[in-house]
């Protein structure tokens, strides 16, 4: 199926209630389950989105899972183990429906890029650098004025090594090279629970692009999270992380009723 590109994002509609009969469900976490925050260590738990998750992963029968930048660790923290399955650092680690871990080994070009990032928050103490091992990312939320010279100094790094740039919402990641987050989903669907279900992939930021398309390749659709007006392969666009958790909510309840 070939995806759908939309110019302007703000002009797709919401999408349909949640078949959770027959759907298997990804969800990014940042701009998705939580809003986004200043510093990436500001993402708390929070008792309603648990429940949600919680409550969905019973409706799903476990075809749920969390696809984030951030290390499975780190998702496993915000969302209090409320989903097993989790891809993290854009797919690059993964844990399946029954808990098993797989990862790439990091690259060890990351300390230069590690080295050069902290360097530049050390002159900038705005900028924040945040260590993934499989990846280590700058972000500028704070002080968007260094948006071009972050993105020079990452450019270049890139092709200076074998990592991988992959450019966010106000943040700029270098990365081993390996699977994106349309692949962490391809895998997830070729394993149980989730063969043979209809995948939504639910995201905002430009690495959920790789996600959206490789939904609408397996008959299933995205939806975009935000304002956002850049080109996309979503079908459909829910406002914010409260219209998000709305629409899961409902699933829930109408399942139940």
């Amino acid at each position: 199926m070939t995806a759908q590109i939309i110019t302007f994002p703000e002009t797709l509609s919401a999408p349909p209630s949640l078949d959770t009969a027959g759907c298997a469900l990804f969800l990014d976490l940042d701009g998705v389950l939580a809003p986004i925050v200043d510093r990436p260590d500001g993402v708390k738990p929070d008792p309603r989105r648990t429940w949600i998750l919680r409550r969905l992963a019973e409706r799903l029968d476990r075809r749920i899972a969390i696809v984030s930048g951030r290390t499975i660790a780190e998702v496993s923290a915000i969302t209090e183990n409320a989903v097993v399955a989790v891809a993290g650092v854009h797919g690059l680690e993964r844990r399946t429906a029954v808990g098993e871990e797989v990862a790439v080994l990091a690259d060890p070009e990351l300390a230069e890029a590690s080295a050069i990032f902290n360097a530049l928050a050390r002159a900038q103490p705005q900028l924040i650098v945040e260590e993934k091992g499989l990846s280590v990312a700058l972000h500028y939320r704070a002080v968007p004025s260094a948006c071009e010279a972050v993105r020079e100094v990452a450019r270049r790094l890139e092709a200076a090594t074998d990592l991988v740039l992959q450019e966010g919402d106000m943040v700029a990641e270098l990365r081993t090279a390996g699977s994106d987050k349309g692949q962490a989903l391809e895998a997830f669907m070729a394993e149980w629970p989730f063969q043979g279900a209809r995948p939504v992939f639910v995201g905002d930021d430009l690495t959920d692009e790789d996600g959206f398309l490789a939904a609408e390749a397996a008959g299933g659709y995205g939806v975009l999270v935000g304002e956002s007006r850049r080109q996309t392969a979503a079908r459909h666009r829910l406002a914010d992380v409260a219209a998000v958790l709305d629409w899961l909510e409902a699933a829930i309840v109408e399942r139940a009723s």
